[in-house]
């Protein structure tokens, strides 16, 4: 096993290596070309680029040649701005206007944005879906408490934007599936899950399992492969060299014909320096969506 796995590991790293020395120092990634072509949207969750500024994690975004980025709440803007201001739902116009700017720029899409809180003040609420609506935001990422699901649920109607629900590990309130799929049954369709396969595993929980049981509630992903399982301690891996079968969750994904849903790459590991590994996520995700992309996905 331990071999198989250096085996993906070294050929992915040479495709990753091969591509970018034949590219222009300034020039992007490739990106995730087979994704692309059946409708799935592969990004990053900016969190992966915590210690930088937002700024600078949407040019490592466009530096892998990857058109989509999920934002988080509380990360600082820019360099040439004070440490205080922040990328959130509460900043003010101008700087909203900064950072659509350098989307902009870039050609990177945010289509995703949390783990954010969304209040049970109606008010305060609103706060968070008005300023996914003016940034061109599908997705809004919460845990929001399950009394607050019918208000949550009537605002992502009025705004048309979904609200994906994610799960942390134990001993969060969505850390078990199975709490997701209850909570959701009387929900409309723009309420889902935001699937992260990273805390699933950490609470000993089989990723693969849990996106068969949330079938018709899978909307964008955390998309993590780990060093271990049942761990809460165990930290990302390169996709395809660690524990999980992402393969097997990619393939039912693909079969339960889920909708341009979204893949956030969310590692967090390496931090100073994780666009080579992310590179190689990317690399590995691409391969094998063109094994399987002709294979025609369930009705």
């Amino acid at each position: 096993m331990k071999s198989a796995r250096f085996i993906v590991t070294l050929s992915s790293l040479m495709l990753v290596l091969a591509v970018f020395s034949v590219l222009p120092a300034a020039a992007a990634g490739p990106g995730a070309p087979a994704a692309e072509a059946i409708g799935w949207r592969v990004g990053c969750q900016l969190w992966s680029f915590n210690k930088f500024t937002f700024m600078e994690a949407i040019d490592k975004v466009a530096s892998l040649g990857l058109k989509y980025a999920e934002a988080f709440p509380g990360q600082r803007l820019s360099q040439d701005l004070p440490e205080d201001i922040k990328f959130e739902h509460t900043m003010s116009e101008e700087h909203r206007q900064l950072a659509q700017k350098k989307l902009e720029e870039t050609g990177v899409k945010l289509l995703c944005y949390g783990v954010v809180g969304i209040s049970n003040n109606e008010g305060d609420a609103r706060k968070v879906f008005d300023f996914a609506k003016v940034m061109g935001i599908e997705t809004v990422v919460s845990e929001p408490a399950r009394k607050n699901l019918p208000s949550v649920d009537k605002l992502a109607n009025e705004y048309g934007i979904n609200v994906a629900i994610h799960n942390h590990p134990k001993p969060s309130l969505y850390w078990d599936y199975n709490v997701a799929v209850e909570a959701l049954k009387d929900c409309g369709p723009r309420l889902g899950v935001c699937a992260d396969t990273g805390h699933w595993a950490r609470s000993g929980q089989d990723p693969l399992e849990a996106v068969k049981a949330l079938k018709g509630r899978l909307i964008s992903f955390h998309l993590k492969d780990l060093n271990a399982f049942g761990e809460r301690d165990a930290h990302d891996v390169i996709w395809g060299t660690g524990v999980l079968d992402l393969k097997s969750v990619l393939n039912e994904v693909k079969q339960q014909g889920v909708e341009k849903p979204v893949f956030s790459i969310e590692y967090e590991y390496n931090w100073d320096n994780n666009v080579p590994d992310i590179a190689q996520c990317v690399a590995y995700f691409d391969k094998v969506v063109s094994e399987f992309e002709s294979t025609p996905a369930a009705k």
